[in-house]
């Protein structure tokens, strides 16, 4: 008796949990793919006119938003910007020194650096921002030489002929993750 009594509590809970999790969608969706460091990501994303969302993407395929990570090849902060790439990115855009334990543990400076590259991509690729995102994983000489000799037309919908798997599976979970926050977050 005890432990059908046990059983429909149980059972009860879990209807509750389903319920509330069907109601609450938005709550878990947000819960499952949040945005940190919203006002940095707003802030230079409106300095250089790239899509907040977009930042916010590669920041979640890149670091999850945990700063003070390095990747193996040698990338650091929450946007995973290369040493030399960064120092390019002080030196053409003005800014004040930015040293790299500035760029791996501030948000705020790798947000502000790697905004400042995504436009700088997306410039390059005559506003193709899915160019720009392979051109952010790859390096921009590897995205306009599969461009220039028709390797990849620069869509989306082709983003199978890619040469670097690493690149294509970039390019779609970044992909993945802005239209998930376009939808979660409208008014980002």
């Amino acid at each position: 008796m005890r432990v059908l009594l046990k059983k429909r509590v149980l059972l009860v809970l879990l209807l509750a949990l389903i319920t509330i999790l069907f109601l609450k969608s938005d709550w878990l969706a947000e819960w499952m793919y949040p945005v940190h460091y919203k006002e940095d990501i707003r802030a230079s994303a409106a300095n250089y006119g790239v899509e907040p969302h977009l930042v916010a993407a590669i920041i979640r395929s890149e670091t999850n938003y945990q700063t003070g990570k390095d990747s193996k090849k040698g990338a650091l902060g929450l946007m995973q910007i290369m040493p030399d790439t960064a120092n390019w990115v002080v030196q053409k855009a003005g800014f004040a020194e930015v040293t790299e334990d500035m760029l791996r543990h501030r948000a705020d400076v790798s947000i502000e650096v790697g905004a400042w590259y995504l436009k700088s991509l997306d410039q390059q690729f005559d506003q193709n921002k899915i160019a720009a995102v392979a051109a952010y994983n790859a390096g921009p000489g590897n995205v306009r030489k599969w461009l220039d000799s028709g390797v990849w037309d620069g869509t989306i919908d082709t983003v199978q002929q890619i040469p670097f798997g690493e690149t294509r599976h970039y390019v779609q979970r970044v992909f993945y993750y802005y239209n998930k926050y376009k939808d979660l977050y409208p008014s980002f």
